[in-house]
């Protein structure tokens, strides 16, 4: 009976282990899709009343976001792939590895990823420290 116990034990593990991982795989992504990795984030040297972000973000096929802006300055550098960047009330502005944008604050904006491939791109914010980094906008 012994020898029947341990071989059900790891089935049974093994059952669990999968049901978890398909759970895992069904949890929908963040509304936006956006999957970001900060470097670091840190109060501005000479001004601790605002903080520092940089952070590599990964945008999947056919991902983006709603108009927002945010509670300061905002540097953004496409590294791989194209991203659609939306001014609004401007015409769409196709990006492309190697492209830049300065988003000043309060400008309302969006990225989208248009493509069939992700696309990836490098963020350095100053913003107003204890205030949502991102406020929707209609």
């Amino acid at each position: 009976m012994n020898k029947l116990i341990v071989p059900a034990v790891i089935v049974a593990c093994g059952m669990i282990a999968a049901a978890a991982l398909s759970q895992q795989r069904q949890q929908p992504p963040p509304a936006s899709g956006f999957q970001a990795k900060p470097y670091f984030e840190m109060p501005l040297e000479k001004d601790p009343s605002r903080q520092v972000r940089l952070q590599s973000v990964v945008i999947p096929p056919g991902a983006g976001n709603q108009f927002h802006r945010h509670p300061g300055d905002q540097w953004w550098a496409v590294q791989e792939g194209e991203v659609t960047f939306t001014v609004k009330g401007q015409p769409p502005r196709l990006m492309k590895a190697g492209d830049y944008v300065y988003v000043p604050r309060g400008t309302i904006h969006r990225n989208q990823n248009v493509s069939k491939s992700p696309a990836r791109s490098i963020e350095l914010n100053i913003t107003d420290k204890d205030k949502p980094q991102t406020e929707q906008v209609p």
